[in-house]
């Protein structure tokens, strides 16, 4: 089968070429999709494109988010049928053969209303939707998020959803003003250090109750370990990535046992954490988080708009790439557009 597909084939090459995919016989639990749109994840995806992720093979099709048509669908597939759009884990490609039996594998019915460009937000939802689930978030807590790009964004605005009075921080001023437009009611530009003050006034001199870093930077998150009053905790939600050498007394550990900050728990929020599928012994699962947050963005309780900046053909995934890595005001939610391959 043709198949359109955007290729890296290398560190910092990209490509947008027909492939031959011998998709076959479809297996008992396969699904044939047609993309429809697809999501870049900037994070992941730039670390792909570097070469500095092993996992990630060279040439190779990124991408994990998407939405489309069913094509065909194997002999146990019950769930979907062909004709129905759906959210699925699939790359940027035109075609994309899901295999329902790996336990690494979402494709959910999407909701009939919910705007098909928006669809592939989902997946981004639910990396954030991990933090409130391993918080002690209640209403009225302070909750801080680092870092607004797509994840910390969501993160912040699930945040305000359970009830907390969320303070973003940010040292893009685009991000911030992205933030406020998604009704985050105190986002500030700058790190923990520069505006301590305003937290302070804020949260009436408790401090956060929840620090969520979002960025995956190393270095942003000991200057925002002040923010956090006693007994907080700190959610590290943001993939790391890079090397940050540091005094780990000074810098950490002293704010959990000095200064007033006794007590501190840290806390790890990658979504793996927790099962794909639903399971009966589990309450949440990435299924379950998927369908609330398709939901959650089809009601508009999830704004994803101020988010969603550019939809760009395939052809344009050089300077989508580009624009994600040099121009990080202006790119935050980028949508690639295959309804006219």
């Amino acid at each position: 089968m043709d198949n359109l597909s955007v290729l890296f084939t290398g560190p910092g090459n990209i490509e947008t070429r027909t492939i031959d995919d011998d998709i076959g016989q479809l297996r008992s639990r396969d699904v044939l999709v047609r993309t429809r749109y697809s999501l870049i994840s900037a994070a992941t995806e730039l670390a792909c494109l570097s070469g500095s992720q092993a996992w990630f093979p060279f040439p190779g099709t990124p991408g994990y988010a998407a939405v489309g048509e069913v094509l065909d669908v194997g002999a146990e597939i019950t769930d979907v049928a062909p004709g129905d759009i759906v959210h699925y884990w699939g790359g940027h490609k035109q075609f994309n053969l899901i295999d329902t039996s790996r336990p690494q594998s979402i494709c959910l019915k999407a909701p009939v209303d919910l705007p098909l460009e928006l669809a592939p937000f989902t997946r981004m939802a639910i990396i954030a939707m991990t933090s409130l689930r391993i918080s002690n978030i209640e209403l009225g807590d302070y909750v801080g998020v680092v870092g607004l790009g797509t994840v910390g964004n969501f993160a912040a605005q699930l945040a305000r959803l359970q009830g907390g009075t969320v303070i973003g921080l940010d040292l893009s001023e685009g991000r911030v003003e992205r933030a406020l437009a998604c009704g985050i009611p105190h986002a500030l530009v700058g790190d923990g250090t520069s505006v301590a003050d305003q937290v302070r006034e804020i949260t009436g001199g408790q401090g956060l109750s929840t620090l969520i870093e979002a960025t995956g930077v190393p270095a942003a998150l000991p200057p925002a370990l002040p923010l956090v009053g006693r007994y907080g905790e700190v959610i590290l939600l943001g993939t790391p990535r890079g090397v940050f050498e540091t005094d780990l007394t000074s810098s950490v550990l002293d704010y959990i046992h000095l200064h007033g900050h006794g007590n501190i728990t840290f806390k790890g929020a990658h979504e793996w954490r927790y099962p794909v599928a639903r399971d009966p012994f589990v309450k949440h699962s990435m299924e379950r988080n998927s369908e609330i947050a398709m939901e959650l963005i089809r009601s508009g309780a999830l704004k994803v708009a101020p988010l969603h900046t550019h939809t760009l053909s395939p052809d344009d995934a050089a300077s989508a790439y580009r624009g994600l890595k040099t121009r990080k005001n202006e790119f935050i939610g980028v949508v690639f557009d295959w309804t006219g391959v």
